[in-house]
């Protein structure tokens, strides 16, 4: 049997068009050939207005041979003597379609081709009167009407469609690396801070695991749950890696100020003693309620990091439609200047992209009475609740 889902649909456009042009050229040639003197036109004419006409149907699917079949019968009626009349229409369509469907060069080798045999062709004839300068000359003309400005306005029209869809794919490009770097960025800030979590517990453990078992107990506990948490972020990241970017892909998991609880709770229980001011704010936009989040997160890691044995506090104010966030610590710790001064880590570089990526800004450094601190503006209008 056969395939039948392999045939192509038909292109009724194409076939509508078409069939508009047999419409012209049929209806027209007559009266055209009757005004140049030339009587009554013969089946043969009409045959090859038909193929002209039909030969855009296939336009969509072979365009060079759709050109070539609609050229090879303009061609062939002027040949036989028949008057000027709307078959040129259809050829002027063939040369549009072809410009706009065919890559510039070969379009152009095509439209040669053409121009050459409808200029000898008429010459031969004595369409244009003598072959002297002055008939060449009005030949070229014509030519050129009927064939240059098809081409133009096609190759335009084609080159403004692939600018358009390279803009398209360049967007889509940029957008698809900006969510890469975001995911990288959303890694580094939960995997970083587990692993700090971790690290300052199992040091406690280790150093009371002979004198104070429960204490042990307990690090080892919160080792456990924030292992637990990072495992189920970085799960979280990996799915939306494999979905890339489908309509099937999960939703990115969002934090927010709410959860500075939880976090603030497990930076206590490595032994940073953590002072919170945060009010109760509803309706913060969700980008920059998580990227307020993440710059707390990320500070308070640097302070279990690099502090050694500090305080720190946390500050959160709203007012004249900015969110304003301030972590200062008083830590000295050895490593404190040089995770300050680093060019190469990703901590303070990040924060302050998650900052200007949603139009704030972020100032970290030496705080003025010692420490460090980070100070973090960032637009935010509350949203009324529905």
């Amino acid at each position: 049997m056969p395939n039948f889902a392999a045939l192509k649909p038909v292109p009724w456009g194409y076939v509508a068009f078409a069939a508009l042009m047999l419409f012209f050229g049929a209806g027209g040639t007559r009266p055209a050939s009757i005004n140049q003197g030339l009587g009554t036109p013969g089946p043969l004419a009409y045959a090859l207005i038909v193929i002209a006409a039909a030969s855009l149907v296939i336009m969509r699917w072979r365009p060079l041979l759709a050109f070539t079949i609609t050229s090879t019968a303009v061609i062939t009626y002027f040949a036989v003597g028949y008057a000027f009349g709307p078959i040129l229409i259809s050829e002027a369509a063939a040369v549009f379609m072809l410009a706009r469907r065919v890559e510039l060069r070969r379009t152009l080798v095509a439209v040669a081709i053409l121009y050459v045999a409808a200029l000898l062709t008429g010459l031969a004839h004595g369409m244009f009167g003598h072959a002297t300068w002055w008939g060449i000359g009005d030949a070229i003309i014509w030519i050129c009407a009927w064939i240059a400005v098809p081409t133009a306005i096609g190759t335009a029209i084609r080159t403004r469609s692939e600018s358009q869809a390279g803009v398209r794919a360049e967007q889509a490009r940029r957008a698809a690396s900006e969510e890469r770097l975001q995911m990288a960025q959303d890694l580094h800030d939960t995997l970083g801070h587990g692993l700090a979590v971790i690290a300052m517990h199992s040091g406690v453990a280790l150093h009371v695991l002979d004198s104070r078992p429960d204490k042990a107990r307990e690090s080892l506990e919160a080792i456990r749950a924030t292992s637990k948490e990072s495992i189920d972020g970085l799960r979280a990241q990996l799915d939306l890696l494999r979905a890339g970017g489908t309509d099937d892909a999960p939703l990115r998991p969002r934090s927010g100020l709410a959860d500075a609880e939880v976090l603030v709770r497990r930076i206590r229980s490595g032994g940073v003693d953590v002072a919170v001011d945060i009010p109760m704010l509803q309706g913060i936009p969700p980008d920059v309620d998580e990227a307020a989040y993440r710059i707390l997160q990320e500070s308070l890691t640097n302070v279990l990091r690099h502090a050694g044995p500090a305080r720190a506090s946390v500050r959160v104010r709203h007012d004249n439609g900015a969110l304003s966030l301030d972590v200062i610590d008083t830590g000295s710790g050895p490593s404190r200047s040089t995770a300050a001064t680093s060019s190469r880590g990703t901590g303070i570089r990040g924060m302050r992209a998650r900052a200007e990526s949603v139009g704030g800004t972020l100032a970290a450094g030496p705080g003025a009475e010692g420490g460090f601190a980070v100070h973090a503006t960032l637009p935010c209008v509350l949203e009324e609740a529905s």
